[in-house]
C-alpha cells in the first residue's frame, strides 16, 4: 500500500499545476470535514488528493480505459463523458494504489453523487466544492452547512448543481437526482 506522500507526488506529475493545487485543497478540506464527522482522516486525505486523477484524460482516453477495463457506461454517461472521471479515477486508484471499496466509492461518486453515499463520499463531494481555491457567490453558505450538517449541505449542493444544469440546458446524470431524492426521503423519516 502506497503512502500518502508518494501518491501526492504521483498525482502532481499526472495533473496540471492548477488541477493539482485544487486536489491539495480538496485533501485539506476533506481532512477538516473528516475531523468534524469522525471519518478516517487518512482516508479522507487519500480520496481528496486522488479524486481528480482521471480528470484530464481526453474523452477518447476515458472510453478506451472503460473498454479495456470492463467498466460499464450508461447511455447518458456516453453523452456526458466529463462525469466519468470519477468512475475511471476510482478504478485507477483500485489498481494502482489498492484502494478499498469505501475509497473507490468516494472517488467514483464525487462527480454525480449516488443514493448510497456514505459519510466519506459526502465529504469528498463537499470538499470538492468548498476547498480554499474555489470562489462563487454562495460558497460561505455551503461551507458553513458542510461544517454543521452533512445532509443539508449535500441537499443544498445537489439542488445548486441541478438548477445550474437546468439553466444551462445541460444533461443531468440520473444519479444526481436519485441522490437528492434519497436525502429528502431520509429527511422525512
Amino acid at each position: 500500500k502506497m503512502q500518502l506522500e508518494q501518491i501526492r507526488e504521483e498525482v502532481k506529475h499526472i495533473l496540471s499545476e492548477k488541477r493539482y493545487k485544487h486536489s491539495l485543497g480538496v485533501e485539506k478540506r476533506a481532512a477538516e470535514l473528516g475531523a468534524i464527522y469522525g471519518v478516517d482522516i487518512e482516508k479522507a486525505k487519500l480520496a481528496g488528493i486522488t479524486h481528480d486523477i482521471a480528470k484530464e484524460m481526453t474523452k477518447e482516453e476515458i472510453f478506451a480505459y472503460a473498454q479495456e477495463n470492463g467498466i460499464q457506461l450508461s447511455p447518458i454517461e456516453r453523452e456526458i463523458p466529463k462525469v466519468l472521471h470519477g468512475k475511471i479515477g476510482a478504478d485507477i486508484c483500485k489498481k494502482k494504489y489498492g484502494f478499498d471499496e469505501e475509497l473507490q466509492k468516494a472517488i467514483a461518486y464525487h462527480t454525480t453523487g449516488a443514493p448510497d453515499m456514505d459519510n466519506l463520499a459526502k465529504i469528498i463531494y463537499l470538499a470538492d466544492i468548498t476547498e480554499e481555491n474555489r470562489t462563487f457567490d454562495d460558497l460561505p453558505k455551503i461551507k458553513s452547512l458542510s461544517e454543521t450538517n452533512l445532509e443539508e449541505a449535500m441537499l443544498y449542493a445537489l439542488n445548486r448543481e441541478l438548477v445550474s444544469k437546468i439553466k444551462e440546458d445541460k444533461l443531468i446524470h440520473p444519479a444526481t437526482l436519485e441522490t437528492r431524492n434519497e436525502i429528502l426521503k431520509n429527511r422525512l423519516k
